[in-house]
């Protein structure tokens, strides 16, 4: 494999790269060659899973949150992700823009109007009725549950062991170099390259879970402004044009590319919600912004620990009740994502504190998503009719979003556009936003693809970021098509399937980080030198 690689002009680990290249392209052919069998296995691995063990997702990422806050608060919090006189590389701004646009800008782009408008015609809570105030109120509560703090901690775990064992003890830039306080030189040997190839494999299905949930929406969008066919074609030629985009976007490299492309996004989103507080009901959206706060913090204990435990069994129908539909597929998809963001984040996160990292990435980007819930989700009701005298006294014209989102998912932001003045130009924006967060995601987590492979936080040659852009795309075509007419549960049962193993590594992640910060408190480590065995032997001395 070694000479391939030269012939190819490749420098990579050559094990890593082209088992995790083969496995991909193998389960591509059987998706080609066998999609009914292919979907069967993934449903019935998927009942399985959040049926027996959708209580190890939602009590883990508490776990986790506990641990960051007590990492950021404890004496270690000092640490800087980098030698002792580094300092950070970017602006707080472009750190923020990156991070936002890098990890969920097309999430919320997605679900901003469509998932309180879910949880307001179909309340999830027991005893609540529908398109009531109370129904409202727990909408917007548990779309920040989702969106919030918890998905930005899947993300800050990750991170924070990556910028930890990479940028301060300059070990390579693999998932395997987190578990060398447990591992030891375990990371170089058959395990931590199996540890690795997984993460690959999990990164590039979420991500192309979140490519397919893109160009569903920007299909939506196209169809409602040029009346064309919202089909499993046009989305798949969405995609295939993305994903040219962000190959250009991929050769112009990390500064020229993800930085540019999220700072002009940032704008634009920020743009699209300034619009939304201006054009809709002004003074119920800047009270709704102060009061939604109270309700995400007042509600989110409850929430948090919440899994469904009486009444969302239905073992007649092998499912665990709506937990199985939004959180546990929420986690699962986030923490395919958790190698890709946790090491583009520890990338940009160079010389920062594990306090400022840790507050950071959990505060900087929930912040904002409160902020855009607020703002599009009581707007969406408010169109749509809130409470049941509103939307009495609206008659016929109630109901307008909630109608939409029952036909399709990704035509609820379009709906909501079509409700405001100048339809035809915000919903034009609208898409470009989605096909930009679309691009930078695609770009970024390439690049995360190659450092994996390559073991360091410089790019490799060009041709290496864009064979694994190309890869995204060919996988996130090949679920669309797998999907068909089901389309969300389809992809919900991929996705759920690959989180579990990587939910598993990034557990596994506390102890280790809990024993490198150990090493800490002996202190005798060289930084900028690699540790090696003595830097995590208990009985070691100070120099």
């Amino acid at each position: 494999m070694n000479s391939l690689a030269t012939r190819l002009g490749l420098k990579v680990d050559t094990d890593i790269f082209f088992v995790s290249a083969g496995l991909t392209f193998g389960f591509v052919i059987l998706l080609v060659a066998i999609p009914d069998q292919i979907g069967s296995i993934f449903s019935v691995s998927r009942a399985w899973i959040v049926t027996n063990l959708g209580w190890f997702f939602i009590l883990g990422v508490n776990v986790w949150l506990g641990f960051l806050i007590f990492a950021a608060a404890s004496r270690h919090g000092h640490i800087r992700l980098g030698p002792r006189d580094s300092r950070p590389e970017y602006s707080n701004i472009s750190w923020f823009t990156m991070l936002f646009a890098g990890g969920i800008g097309t999430i919320l782009m997605f679900w901003g109007v469509a998932e309180p408008i879910s949880h307001y015609k179909d309340p999830p809570l027991p005893g609540v009725e529908p398109f009531t105030i109370e129904a409202a109120q727990d909408a917007i509560s548990i779309s920040l549950y989702h969106l919030a703090i918890h998905t930005w901690t899947i993300f800050a775990l990750p991170g924070l062991a990556f910028a930890y064992f990479i940028n301060r003890y300059d070990l390579p830039v693999r998932v395997s170099s987190v578990f060398y306080p447990l591992l030891r030189e375990g990371i170089y040997g058959p395990v931590g390259k199996a540890i690795d190839i997984a993460s690959i494999i999990g990164t590039l299905f979420g991500v192309a879970v979140s490519l397919g949930l893109g160009s569903s929406q920007i299909s939506a969008g196209l169809s409602e402004l040029f009346g064309w066919g919202d089909d499993t074609l046009l989305r798949v030629a969405i995609l295939a044009s993305l994903t040219a985009i962000a190959v250009l976007s991929i050769a112009a490299g990390l500064d020229r590319g993800v930085k540019i492309l999220s700072n002009i996004n940032i704008a634009m989103a920020v743009g699209l919600l300034i619009f939304v507080l201006l054009s809709g009901t002004t003074l119920f959206l800047l009270r709704g912004i102060v009061e939604t706060f109270g309700l995400y913090l007042s509600n989110l204990p409850r929430l948090a620990f919440w899994n469904d435990m009486i009444h969302g069994e239905n073992l007649g129908t092998g499912d665990w009740g709506w937990q199985a539909n939004w959180t546990v597929f929420y986690w699962t998809w986030t923490v395919t994502w958790s190698p890709f963001i946790g090491i583009f984040v520890a990338r940009i996160s160079r010389g920062r504190t594990v306090r400022e990292f840790v507050f950071g990435v959990l505060l900087a980007p929930s912040l904002f998503t409160v902020i855009w819930f607020a703002i599009f989700g009581w707007q969406a009701m408010e169109i749509d009719g809130l409470g049941q005298a509103a939307r009495a006294a609206m008659g016929e014209d109630a109901g307008a979003i909630s109608r939409a989102v029952s036909e399709s998912v990704p035509l609820a932001m379009f709906a909501f556009f079509a409700e405001l003045p100048l339809t035809t130009l915000v919903q034009g924006i609208a898409i470009a936003v989605v096909a930009i967060f679309f691009a930078t995601s695609a770009d970024s987590s390439s690049l995360v693809v190659d450092m994996l492979c390559t073991g360091r936080q410089k790019a490799g040659p060009t041709r290496q970021r864009v064979f694994w852009g190309m890869v995204q795309g060919l996988i996130a075509a090949m679920l669309i098509l797998l999907a068909g007419e089901a389309g969300l549960t389809a992809l919900q049962e991929v996705i759920t399937v690959v989180g579990l193993p990587i939910f598993v590594l990034v557990c596994m992640m506390i102890p280790s980080i809990m024993k490198g910060f150990a090493a800490e408190d002996i202190d005798h480590v060289t930084i900028g030198r690699r540790p090696e065995l003595e830097a995590f032997e208990v009985d070691a001395k100070p120099d």
